[in-house]
C-alpha cells in the first residue's frame, strides 16, 4: 500500500460553485417522482447530489447480471438539469446474494458471534471475498460512468467503520497476524514489543495469536493498541483498493469517502492522505445548546487533514435525526446557522442527508430537505432559502481559514489511553480532554486547527497538546523546535508516559518531553469519584474534578499555579519554562470548563494573541481569506440577540449592508463581513445588548 503521508497530485471536484444538495435515493421512488424532485431541486438551488450509495443489490440483482438502466436515466436527467453527481461506487454494503454465498465474509463481534444480514456494513474488512467483489463493483461503475460529464467526484463506500470498525473473525485474525509480522518481523520482535514476560504471555508460534477477544482478565495493552492500529489499517487497505481501481480507470477524477467528524476508530490523518478531498458527515445534537462548540473542533480537524485546503460538508441534518434516543428537531433558523458555521470553518459545500424523506426503512423518521409534506414542509422552506443564500457567498469558495492556534490530534494516544483496562484512572479520556481544551480556546475567541504531534507547526503561535499519552523523540523534537522559534507549547496531563509499544519511558513521564517542559512526574494522582481539589492560579481558584499529578520542576521553570487543597497542596500544578524565543507550559491536572479560561488567557497574552474578556459561547467569529480579502463570519448560535463590536468598516455579503463599529445579530443570526485583508486576524467582541438599549 502506498505511504499514506506521501504527497498526492491534486485532483479537484468538478463543480464551479459552492456545493449544495444532498444524498438522493431515486431507487426508492417512482420515475414520476424523479421529475418532481428535479423541479424542486432546481427551485432550491441544488447543484450536487450523492447517489447510489446503497444500491448494489439494485445494480447487480444477481451475480454478474447488471441493471444500469434506471441509474443511466436519473444521472442524465439530473445532469440535463445542471445537477452534478457525487457518484458512489455502491460498495457501502453487500447484496444478500453475496453474503449468503459467502457467509465467511460476515463480521464477528468480540464475543465470537457472527453478525447477521439485515442492516448495513455486514462485512469483514479483511475478507478476500469481500475485497475481490468490492474491486469488481468499483471497476464496473467506473467503466460505466467514468466519462459522464455530470460526474463531479467519486464517493467510495460510506462512513467506513460506522457499524463494523472492528472484526474478530478468523479471517481478521489471519490478517492481524500478517500485519504484526510486517510490523515486527519475527516473534522475538513481537514478544519484545508486547512485553510478554508479564503474566506469562510469550508467543512461540504466530498461529497462537488471535484477535483480542474477551479473556479472564485485562488483556495485554500493547496487543489492544496494535489491534486498534490494525483495524484502522484494514479499512484503509479496503479504501485504497477502490482508489487504485478508480485511478486506473479515471485518473483525473477526485475521490473521497465521507468521514464522521472526530471519530475514534479510524486514523483520519492516514485516510485523508490517500484521497483527493476531505468530506465530512456532521450531526450536532439540537438538544445540546453548546453542540456548535464541538462542531467547531470537528471542522478544525477536517480542514487540517489536507493542510488547510477547503473540505466539503457532505451530510448534515435538515432537522431531527433518527438514531439518537431522543431526536429533537432543529429550531427555525438553526439549519442556517449550523450550515454556515461549516462554511465559516472551511467547507465549500452544504449537503444534507437526504433530499427526500423516506417513507419506509430505518431512516424514515430522519429529516430531509424535502420532508414528508413535500414542498409544504418547513425543512424545504428553510433549506431552499439557504441554498439561494449560499449563492451570495461564491467569493468565499476556495479561501482558507485563518487560525493561529493548533491542537494536537493523535490517534495512537487516543487509542492507547482508552483501549486498556489497566490505567491509573478511566476518567481521563483523550476526547474529553481535547474537547475541554478546545472549548476554552473557543470561548476566548479562537478558531483552532488540528495538527499532528510532529507538526508542521509553522502557521501557529500556540500549539496545545491536551494529551499525548504515547510520545516519541521525533514529536518532542518538533515541539521543541517550534518553541525555540518563538512558539508557545502547552502540554496536558498524562502525556509522554509511554512509547509506541506501551513501555513507560525511562524515568517516567514526561519522557522525551522532559527537557522541553523542565518537569518530572513523580506520581499520577487521580481523584476518587465525587472528589474535587483546587489550584491557586494567579489570584484565581481553578477546580480539579478528576486528575492531578505530583510533579517536580527544574530551576528555570516558572510555577504559575500550585495545588491549593488535598494531598498535593503547595506542590506545582501549572508551569511555564522559557525555551528559545518561546515557552513550554505543563498542566498537570484536568480542569473544569471555567478553569481553562484563566489558563488560556495567560497563554494567549504571552503569545501576543487577543483573548475575550467577556465569554460568550453562543458567539463565534471565524475568518476565511484569500490574498486580498478577509471574509469574517459572525455567528450567533443562541436564542437571544447579540451585539458585536467590530473593527473598521465591512460589507455583509448576505445583505449588502455596510457595518462600522457595531454589528447586531438576531437569534441564530449570521453575517459574513468582507474587508481588505488585515495583517492581524479580524476579531469581533461581544458587547452587552442591554447596556446599549
Amino acid at each position: 500500500m502506498p505511504d499514506p503521508r506521501a504527497e498526492q497530485p491534486i485532483r479537484r471536484v468538478r463543480l464551479d460553485a459552492l456545493a449544495f444538495g444532498g444524498d438522493y435515493n431515486p431507487d426508492q421512488w417512482s420515475e414520476e417522482t424523479w421529475h418532481e424532485d428535479i423541479r424542486l431541486m432546481r427551485e432550491a438551488g441544488v447543484n450536487l447530489v450523492s447517489l447510489p450509495i446503497f444500491s448494489w443489490p439494485q445494480l447487480e440483482p444477481e451475480p454478474g447480471v447488471y441493471d444500469w438502466g434506471w441509474l443511466d436515466r436519473i444521472i442524465d436527467l439530473l445532469w440535463d438539469a445542471g445537477i452534478a453527481i457525487d457518484l458512489a461506487t455502491a460498495t457501502a454494503t453487500p447484496p444478500s446474494w453475496l453474503l449468503r454465498a459467502h457467509p465467511e465474509m460476515a463480521p464477528w463481534d468480540a464475543d465470537g458471534h457472527r453478525l447477521e444480514f439485515g442492516s448495513r456494513q455486514t462485512y469483514c474488512p479483511s475478507s478476500p471475498i469481500w475485497r475481490e467483489n468490492v474491486a469488481r463493483m468499483a471497476r464496473a461503475v467506473a467503466e460505466r460512468y467514468g466519462e459522464h460529464p455530470g460526474l463531479a467526484m467519486w464517493h467510495i463506500s460510506n462512513e467506513y467503520g460506522d457499524h463494523t470498525p472492528r472484526c474478530w473473525c478468523p479471517e481478521s485474525a489471519r490478517h492481524f497476524r500478517r500485519w504484526l509480522q510486517n510490523r515486527y518481523g519475527d516473534l522475538d520482535g513481537l514478544n519484545e514489543a508486547w512485553g510478554v514476560n508479564v503474566w506469562g504471555q510469550r508467543y512461540t508460534s504466530w498461529e497462537h495469536i488471535e484477535t483480542p477477544k474477551r479473556a479472564p482478565g485485562p488483556v495485554n495493552p500493547t496487543k489492544l493498541l496494535d489491534f486498534e492500529r490494525f483495524s484502522s489499517d484494514a479499512l484503509l487497505e479496503l479504501f485504497q483498493l477502490e482508489i487504485d481501481v478508480l485511478r486506473e480507470v479515471t485518473p483525473d477524477i477526485a475521490v473521497t469517502t465521507n468521514f464522521m467528524s472526530m471519530f475514534r476508530d479510524l486514523n483520519y490523518w492516514d485516510f485523508a492522505a490517500v484521497e483527493d478531498v476531505v468530506t465530512d458527515d456532521a450531526y450536532p445534537d439540537p438538544a445540546d445548546p453548546t453542540s456548535h462548540v464541538g462542531a467547531a473542533l470537528n471542522y478544525g480537524l477536517m480542514r487540517a487533514l489536507k493542510g488547510g485546503r477547503p473540505w466539503l460538508l457532505l451530510e448534515s441534518s435538515a432537522s431531527a435525526t433518527s438514531w439518537r434516543d431522543v431526536n429533537v428537531p432543529k429550531a427555525p433558523g438553526k439549519i442556517r446557522v449550523e450550515s454556515l458555521q461549516a462554511v465559516a470553518h472551511g467547507s465549500d459545500a452544504v449537503m444534507f442527508f437526504q433530499w427526500r424523506q423516506a417513507r419506509y426503512g430505518q431512516e424514515k423518521f430522519h429529516s430531509s430537505m424535502l420532508g414528508h409534506r413535500g414542498e409544504r414542509s418547513r425543512s424545504f422552506r428553510e433549506t431552499k432559502a439557504l441554498g439561494l443564500e449560499l449563492q451570495k457567498l461564491e467569493a468565499v469558495r476556495g479561501t482558507r481559514v485563518r487560525s493561529r492556534v493548533g491542537l494536537v490530534v493523535d490517534w495512537d494516544s487516543w487509542w492507547g489511553s482508552s483501549a486498556a483496562e489497566s490505567l491509573p484512572s478511566q476518567r481521563l479520556q483523550w476526547a474529553q480532554q481535547a474537547r475541554a481544551w478546545h472549548r476554552g480556546l473557543y470561548a476566548l475567541g479562537h478558531p483552532v486547527d488540528a495538527v499532528r504531534a510532529d507538526g508542521p507547526f509553522d502557521a501557529y503561535d500556540v500549539v496545545v497538546v491536551p494529551n499525548l499519552y504515547i510520545a516519541e523523540p521525533e514529536q518532542a523534537a518538533a515541539l521543541t523546535a517550534f518553541a525555540e522559534r518563538g512558539g508557545h507549547v502547552v502540554v496536558g496531563p498524562f502525556s509522554a508516559v509511554v512509547d509506541r509499544t506501551e513501555k513507560v519511558h525511562p524515568g517516567g513521564a514526561p519522557g522525551p518531553l522532559r527537557p522541553l517542559l523542565g518537569v518530572e512526574v513523580d506520581e499520577q494522582w487521580p481523584l476518587a469519584d465525587g472528589c474535587t481539589e483546587r489550584i491557586a492560579y494567579r489570584g484565581e481558584q481553578l477546580t480539579v474534578p478528576s486528575w492531578s499529578e505530583w510533579i517536580e520542576v527544574d530551576d528555570d521553570v516558572d510555577v504559575r499555579g500550585v495545588y491549593a487543597t488535598g494531598e498535593l497542596r503547595g506542590l506545582p500544578a501549572v508551569t511555564r519554562r522559557p525555551v528559545g524565543r518561546g515557552s513550554a507550559w505543563y498542566v498537570s491536572a484536568m480542569l473544569d470548563h471555567d478553569g481553562m479560561l484563566p489558563l488560556f488567557r495567560d497563554v494567549l497574552h504571552t503569545a501576543g494573541l487577543p483573548a475575550r474578556d467577556r465569554v460568550a459561547l453562543d458567539v463565534e467569529v471565524v475568518t476565511r481569506a484569500d490574498d486580498t480579502t478577509d471574509y469574517t463570519f459572525c455567528l450567533n448560535h443562541g436564542r437571544a440577540p447579540v451585539a458585536l463590536e467590530i473593527p473598521g468598516t465591512a460589507i455583509d455579503l448576505l445583505t449588502g449592508e455596510r457595518h462600522t463599529g457595531r454589528l447586531d445579530l438576531d437569534r441564530y443570526g449570521v453575517a459574513v463581513l468582507a474587508a481588505p485583508r488585515s495583517d492581524r486576524i479580524p476579531t469581533a467582541t461581544p458587547i452587552p445588548v442591554k447596556e446599549d438599549a
